[in-house]
């Protein structure tokens, strides 16, 4: 398996129907790894943490929303699709509150569960983009901090050097070593960063709200 491909992961308890999903997923150029229950996927080791979970609500033992709330307190941010024949409104409402890219009722067209896949696997890739930004901005000084908050506020290199009471110089160096840490050219994508970070902030607060 290219550990740094995207899984797809099905947790479903009907060995038929997990067979016949990875039939499809892989024809679709997609690589699976399956699971009988809740509690098999919790204990294995996956390889690659991009990709998405595609999760029976109704299992024995551990049901679909109980991984969900256990992959949340293990802070695993792998997207998740639902997948029942037995869906109520308030557990299908209770998923998507919880985060749930899409909550889907068996038997599934393959269209709607590949395009499901899809906008999976685009949260995926964004989750993975604004990681590795966090890191990277918690790589930064305290001062890079300061000069690039100055920065996405639109103030002049003076006026940044004036409120933090350090040579112009010094701002212009700050700067620069914050534009290479964060990996970007242009004032515009440390804007972008900065939103991306903030609305990951919004985003982590509202999750650990009580439903």
């Amino acid at each position: 398996m290219n550990l740094t491909a995207p899984v797809v992961h099905v947790v479903d308890d009907d060995e038929s129907y997990r067979t016949a999903l990875q039939r499809l997923l892989k024809a679709a150029g997609y690589q699976t790894r399956a699971y009988a229950s809740a509690g098999e996927f919790l204990i294995t080791q996956r390889e690659s943490a991009h990709g998405c979970v595609v999760l029976d609500l109704h299992m024995p033992g551990p049901n679909g929303l109980e991984l969900q709330e256990a992959l949340s307190i293990r802070g695993e941010k792998l997207p998740i699709i639902f997948i029942s024949g037995y869906a109520t409104v308030p557990l299908s409402v209770c998923a998507m509150k919880a985060g749930a890219v899409d909550f889907l009722t068996k038997p599934v067209e393959r269209d709607v569960l590949l395009g499901a896949i899809e906008a999976a696997m685009t949260r995926s890739d964004e989750i993975r983009s604004t990681e590795e930004t966090s890191r990277q901005y918690h790589g930064l000084t305290r001062r890079e901090r300061e000069v690039l908050a100055g920065v996405v506020e639109g103030k002049m290199n003076k006026t940044i050097a004036a409120e933090l009471g350090i040579a112009e110089r010094t701002v212009k160096a700050h700067r620069a070593n914050v534009m290479q840490k964060l990996n970007v050219s242009s004032v515009p994508e440390l804007v972008q960063i900065s939103v991306r970070l903030q609305n990951s902030l919004i985003q982590s607060n509202t999750s650990s709200a009580p439903i």
